[in-house]
């Protein structure tokens, strides 16, 4: 999603945009949204397993084959790498190349990916300001994202809530998240207020007998998300780069960060958004549907508290993060002037 943000700035200002990618979400988003997709096969790199591990590394030698042939084909002025496994590949092949590249970085670390490639890279955008990487190459921009849904109105109105009703939107990635997903069906079984939940695609089926009354919303995804945001009153979610949304959206959230990820990030995602009063933080393991449900009732019962955490969350939005990176890709792209 935030590349998609990205290429719509740089398809604006008359950039020709081609992504490459694995087999997840952007199968159907790339496409969906008019852009090429070339497809590598790669995954990512376990440390728990080792011959998981030898497999992940032997796929990424095939895949760098593979994007030296796409480059190639392609013969980019730039390539943009938004992190994660699919991008070393492609980053790699780029920098073989002497293609500028510029990295993306949606988490209050750099990743494997990133750390490797960043050397080399001609800018690295940062989602939040990181120690130690404060040179002339790191920009922080935050982390782009879509326009927010303006129309507030008109969001409500697609999920038919009536004024004044109050609602909840509980999400957590396209996979989604289990522990918020368990106890998000049981807190909010006979709550009086509506729930958007976007279980996603990896638990919906087992969760959908037990999505009782007309109430809960549940759905695999919810298309225009930033709609849902729109209509909410506070969001309940993981505290991945989606703070970025919650914050554009200018919403309250209950973030339960996820325990395993890398250095532990979303912990220090939610702390961001808790110290400027935008958020609650409720550890993973303490997270049960009795806390759930009283946390949510606390917030929704203090309309002048969730208000204030609101503008809060407002403040910390990055709304020109989309058309800075695509500044710094365009910047890269233009040809030296010894050429």
């Amino acid at each position: 999603m935030p590349a998609l943000a990205v290429a719509r700035r740089l398809t604006a200002a008359g950039a020709d945009v081609v992504f490459v990618g694995g087999q997840r979400a952007e199968v159907e988003l790339v496409p969906a949204a008019g852009y090429e997709l070339r497809a590598i096969g790669v995954e990512g790199l376990s440390r728990t397993n080792p011959l998981h591990a030898a497999r992940a590394l032997l796929r990424a030698g095939v895949a760098v084959r593979t994007a030296h042939r796409i480059l190639g084909e392609l013969r980019p002025d730039a390539v943009l790498g938004g992190g994660g496994y699919v991008a070393g590949p492609v980053g790699v092949a780029a920098l073989a190349r002497r293609i500028p590249l510029v990295l993306t970085e949606a988490d209050s670390h750099l990743g494997i990916t990133n750390r490797l490639l960043a050397p080399r890279a001609r800018r690295i955008c940062l989602a939040f300001a990181i120690s130690g990487r404060d040179g002339a190459r790191y920009r922080v921009t935050g982390r782009p994202v879509e326009p927010p849904a303006v129309d507030v109105g008109a969001a409500r109105a697609r999920f038919g809530l009536a004024a004044g009703e109050r609602c909840v939107l509980v999400f957590g990635g396209s996979l989604g998240a289990r522990t918020i997903n368990e106890a998000s069906i049981e807190a909010f079984r006979t709550a009086p207020f509506r729930v958007l939940h976007a279980a996603g695609t990896r638990d919906h089926a087992a969760l959908a007998p037990r999505a009782a009354g007309d109430h809960y919303d549940l759905q695999p995804y919810i298309e225009r998300f930033g709609e849902a945001l729109a209509a909410c009153d506070l969001c309940v979610a993981r505290a991945g780069g989606s703070i970025f949304e919650v914050a554009a959206a200018g919403k309250a959230a209950i973030l339960v960060p996820y325990p395993h990820a890398s250095a532990d990030h979303q912990t220090t995602n939610a702390r961001w958004m808790a110290a400027a009063g935008a958020a609650l933080v409720v550890p993973d393991a303490e997270l049960t549907s009795v806390r759930l449900r009283a946390e949510v009732d606390a917030l929704l019962g203090d309309p002048g508290r969730l208000a204030a955490m609101a503008r809060a969350s407002a403040a910390l939005a990055r709304p020109d993060a989309a058309q800075a990176v695509a500044d710094e890709v365009l910047e890269a792209a233009r040809p030296e002037p010894d050429r």
